[in-house]
């Protein structure tokens, strides 16, 4: 059976690529007046004007043939019917459950699984009002005010980014924090200002073994940080969001207080499920319901739309154009809003948790590239830190670009400077700037001064941030992720590799708490490293 790059559509775009790779955007454009029209889609209340990227009219014609030839619409199919498409854990894949309205069947082994999703949503709301109006309070009655998320990976990055983006629908009547790093600074941080008893504790873990988040608090925690209190206080100021309910109950908390989900739900795609109840609290259970309704959209434009306008098939084609053909090795996103400023880092663990594999399906090693580095800062940010390096650096970088049309905030100009900063920025890094081209400069400045262009982005333009559109954009990148996965063939909802470091780490603990000289076995550098470390902490 031919591997990737021996298929067809595979040889065509090699082909193709080698014939228009040394192609300008400024060419592009010239040659083509309706150019913008012809390359720009929208969908699901988000519009794609990918128009500014290094291809023709052929490029897309390849890249949607190869689509076919990868079978990438059979494969999401085989997702919303609940196939076990996590061929290593023989799993299936339903995030697209989390999302669904009630009525609709989503079925895997038989079992329809809606009905159990709004159960739980049903749950998580009648919960999050009672914190929201000082129904529940912790166990010396007072309300409470501080809500402490304890998750790492999806349980942590999810939540938090969430929070951020819509922290104007919050209740700014109450604090939010997130802990993940199991350093103690991190903890500490959270919780040194706030009172512990107008306090919740949401511990967040989908196997509830999770080292960093089984680490903190602990029944040594300094102060009244702990679990070693009173029953009655634990289960006031405790809930659990786990897979695990043994788990639960040997850590300390009651399972009443435990919010479910299920083995088919990635961590990195959990953010619309229990692991959201932190979200949430903060903007109430009808702003969390728009947020999923948002997800669903672009679920249903992913499932129906048809390739040419499929803006997650569009964006995960591109992604391989480049990462493939051209050779780059990241993508930077760049969200032209404060209030997205940890968008980029949730997509950094979707994307390259999802997609960094090395065999494919089959258990065969790859022999191309799969997912690229994800990484970005918001604008106007980055303007005057990495932008230098994408304009005039050697390395190509496509970048998405991603605006709001309606401020949050309206204040005086700001708005404007905001968006014509955001489609400066994609006009320079697509048209550059020749030694010809005013403003003039001393003629030995002149190379120094020249921008060569032809840096691709994406731009996408959705009306305003609010739950819906934070929705439908996380629900994009998903699905252009899959979209990626599909065509390179790979478990994009496994992540064996994060689980050896997590091995070796328990291998390793003992031998740092021993207190007598624990026998060694791991390579010389690691065992001096132990050794520094014992005799620095004992000394």
């Amino acid at each position: 059976m031919p591997t990737l790059i021996e298929t067809p559509a595979w040889q065509a775009l090699e082909a193709h690529h080698a014939k228009i790779k040394d192609a300008h955007l400024r060419e592009l454009f010239a040659e083509d007046k309706n150019r913008a029209a012809k390359f720009t889609a929208e969908g699901a209340g988000l519009l794609l004007d990918y128009s500014k990227n290094r291809i023709t009219e052929e490029t897309l014609a390849f890249l949607i043939d190869l689509a076919k030839e990868r079978k990438i619409a059979e494969r999401r199919d085989a997702m919303f019917a609940g196939e076990k498409i996590n061929v290593s854990e023989n799993r299936a894949v339903l995030h697209v459950a989390l999302r669904a309205p009630r009525g609709e069947v989503i079925e895997t082994d038989g079992h329809d699984v809606v009905p159990d999703v709004h159960a739980v949503l049903d749950r998580m709301a009648a919960f999050a009002d009672k914190v929201r109006s000082g129904e529940w309070k912790g166990h010396t009655g007072k309300r409470i005010k501080n809500v402490i998320n304890i998750g790492i990976g999806g349980s942590y990055l999810g939540p938090e980014m969430a929070y951020l983006a819509l922290r104007p629908y919050s209740d700014r009547d109450m604090t939010f924090r997130f802990v993940s790093n199991v350093d103690g600074a991190c903890f500490d941080e959270a919780t040194r200002d706030l009172d512990p008893e107008e306090t919740l504790f949401v511990i967040s873990s989908k196997t509830f073994t999770t080292l960093e988040t089984m680490t903190t608090p602990r029944p040594r925690a300094p102060g009244p940080w702990t679990r070693s209190g009173p029953k009655d206080a634990v289960a006031k100021h405790f809930v659990a969001v786990s897979t695990n309910t043994e788990g639960v109950e040997k850590f300390g908390i009651d399972t009443a207080n435990m919010f479910a989900f299920w083995d088919w739900v990635g961590g990195r795609y959990s953010m619309d499920s229990a692991i959201g109840l932190s979200t949430m609290i903060a903007i109430g259970p009808d702003n969390f319901r728009d947020l999923l309704a948002g997800f669903h959209e672009m679920d249903e434009h992913f499932r129906t739309a048809p390739p040419e306008k499929n803006l997650p098939m569009l964006m995960g084609l591109l992604t391989v154009w480049y990462n493939n053909f051209f050779g780059a090795q990241t993508l930077a996103v760049l969200p032209y809003s404060e209030h997205m400023k940890r968008f980029p880092a949730y997509l950094q663990q979707l994307q390259m948790e999802s997609n960094g594999k090395h065999v494919d399906l089959a258990a065969a090693h790859v022999n191309y590239q799969t997912g690229p580095i994800i990484w970005g800062e918001p604008g106007t940010d980055g303007q005057h830190s990495f932008y230098q390096l994408i304009h005039q650096g050697t390395k190509l970088i496509p970048c998405d670009l991603i605006g709001f049309l309606t401020p949050l905030r309206p204040l005086g100009r700001h708005h404007d400077l905001l968006m014509a900063n955001l489609f400066a920025q994609a006009e320079a890094l697509a048209f550059g700037k020749t030694a010809a081209e005013p403003p003039s400069s001393p003629p030995a400045q002149t190379p120094y001064r020249v921008t060569e262009g032809n840096r691709p982005t994406n731009m996408i333009l959705a009306e305003r941030l609010d739950p819906k559109t934070l929705g439908r954009l996380v629900a994009l990148y998903e699905h252009s992720v899959f979209t990626q996965g599909a065509v390179w063939d790979i478990d994009s909802f496994d992540q064996w590799g994060v689980e050896l470091g997590k091995v070796l780490a328990n291998r390793i603990i003992p031998e740092l708490e021993a207190k007598d000289p624990p026998k060694l076995t791991h390579d010389s550098s690691t065992n001096a490293l132990i050794e520094r470390y014992r005799k620095h902490k004992l000394s």
